[in-house]
């Protein structure tokens, strides 16, 4: 199938998502070492930046259902962090509104959609 060039945006933001669930991965695997890893929901961490890698490692190559989940994962930290300060709220908010901007780009659209509309 001749897919469409990847643009630089989803190649800059798929790596990104690789690296921040990579390091959250890790920097939280020490939290499952207590005795009771599911008290302060260490799992669903862990869990969630498994999500991340996912989404990074699925909008490579183009996977639509990737994007979504991406911004959905991003929508989910905005929802977190609304319960914390106003900071990070505006924070996230902001991530939030330059990643969907960035991955629904007509360009990214045409990407995520594949070469189908390409005459044959």
């Amino acid at each position: 199938m001749n897919r469409n060039k990847r643009p630089l945006a989803v190649t800059i933001l798929a790596c990104v998502y690789i690296a921040v669930g990579t390091i959250g991965l890790v920097y939280h695997v020490g939290e499952l070492h207590g005795a009771n890893p599911f008290e302060y929901g260490a799992l669903s961490v862990e869990a969630t930046e498994l999500v991340a890698i996912v989404c990074g490692a699925f909008m490579l190559p183009g996977h639509n259902w990737a994007r979504w989940v991406a911004v959905a994962w991003m929508a989910f930290h905005v929802i977190l962090s609304a319960f914390h300060s106003l900071g990070q709220f505006a924070i996230h908010l902001l991530f939030l509104a330059v990643i969907a901007w960035f991955l629904f780009r007509p360009d990214a659209a045409r990407y995520f959609r594949g070469a189908r509309t390409e005459p044959t």
